[in-house]
């Protein structure tokens, strides 16, 4: 798999995306939204809650059951002044060790309105109504992307994830223009949300209803959850020229050994969002990152996979699957706690997917070229309909079936 990133020009990757096509808002019901259905340059239209009939008995879906945690909080200063903090990963901490933790502390921060608060500064504000508690934020330090902020909270009995419930909101991806509102507290979440987490939706996932399950069962295809938090950086753009420049995020995951058994037995995979499939293909080559040596880091670097191919190619996905199974039982884990900063882009080829569920994404994105390293050039001809079709874009948007 050899590919050269400082030939993928960004700008080979843009489309024009009129502001009428971005879903502001969601629909009614989830699964009225429209799905596009493409493979081998077929297009069809449709509508989600038809998804089950054209997927294939003796497939296994794999969906993330991250949940979004309230991650913006508004702090007023006395001199009325609004400081906006987003909380994008805990400081030294796993995400489900800093959601549990009690009385103090330390995230990695995005502030606005930073020139107004200076370190060693705090910010208060009530924890509910006339509770008496109160939330503080000192800020600690200044880093290269992001501020150390510690946050402090005199309620021993309430977790942070308690505190973001009382004092966050929801964040709101930044193309949509609006607060958030009771409605998206919701509707930003899936139905089958569990692992508290995420600053951002798997939205691939919004479509779901427990109708869709119940006919997904009735024909025959099996479905399982993976988690993997999903980071700011999902929004982060690419500024350099070519993608050889940017830097991908790195977030976390976790896989339960059932999850790798159900992979080794089903006939075709389909992964439901961008999130699941880097999962499941950054699962694949941690595997063979053992293979090498049993007792590497969980953790996949942005280039890595590539490195990996060119030492072990062409290994079959139920072979990678299957050693993976073997190295866990020899270490006696039942779950995988993992880290990846993959990159997807033309010319990787996949080794899990054979399908992806997916909304439409940005121009110019990581998840754009993710689409068409998965389906080729007819990217363009897909967005292209989608637009001419007035299919709604981006997180509240329709939903495509991508067949490989």
């Amino acid at each position: 798999m050899k590919i050269s990133p400082e030939t993928v020009y960004i700008s080979d990757y843009n489309y024009e995306l009129p502001s009428a096509n971005i879903a502001e808002v969601p629909l009614l019901n989830r699964d009225d939204s429209k799905l596009l259905i493409y493979e081998k340059g077929k297009i069809i239209d449709s509508v989600f809650h038809q998804l089950p009939s054209y997927i294939e008995p003796g497939s296994t879906l794999i969906l993330n059951n991250t949940r979004v945690i309230e991650a913006r909080l508004l702090f007023q200063k006395d001199t009325g002044a609004t400081i906006e903090l987003f909380c994008l990963e805990p400081y030294e901490l796993s995400i489900e060790q800093a959601m549990q933790q009690h009385e103090k502390i330390i995230w990695k921060c995005l502030i606005g309105g930073a020139s107004k608060w200076k370190p060693g500064q705090l910010l208060t504000k009530p924890i509910g109504e006339n509770s008496g508690y109160i939330l503080t934020a000192r800020y600690i330090e200044k880093r290269e992307d992001y501020f150390l902020i510690e946050f402090s909270w005199n309620n021993a009995a309430a977790s942070f994830v308690e505190v973001l419930h009382e004092t966050g909101a929801i964040p709101l991806p930044p193309y949509i223009k609006r607060k958030a509102e009771k409605l998206d507290w919701e509707r930003y979440q899936t139905v089958f949300s569990e692992q508290e987490g995420s600053v951002a939706a798997p939205t691939a996932a919004l479509h779901f209803t427990q109708n869709t399950f119940q006919q997904l069962k009735e024909r025959n295809v099996a479905y399982d959850y993976i988690t993997l938090h999903v980071g700011a950086g999902t929004f982060k753009p690419v500024k350099s020229a070519t993608i050889a420049g940017h830097s991908m995020h790195a977030e976390p995951f976790s896989v339960k050994k059932q999850v790798i058994e159900e992979l080794i037995k089903a006939a075709k995979i389909i992964a439901t969002g961008t999130t699941s499939l880097r999962t499941l293909e950054s699962l694949y080559w941690i595997s063979l990152k053992l293979k090498l040596s049993p007792n590497a880091e969980l953790m996949l670097d942005q280039w890595e996979a590539y490195a990996i191919d060119e030492q072990l190619p062409n290994i079959p996905a139920k072979e990678s699957f299957e050693y993976l199974l073997q190295w866990m039982n020899e270490h006696a884990v039942t779950e995988l706690h993992c880290r990846t900063s993959l990159i997807i882009i033309p010319g990787y080829q996949f080794k899990v997917a054979h399908g992806l569920i997916t909304n439409f994404h940005q121009p110019h994105s990581t998840l754009l070229l993710l689409i068409a390293a998965f389906i080729g050039d007819n990217w363009k001809k897909v967005y292209s309909h989608a637009l001419q079709n007035n299919y709604r874009f981006l997180s509240y948007g329709d939903s495509s079936l991508l067949w490989r």
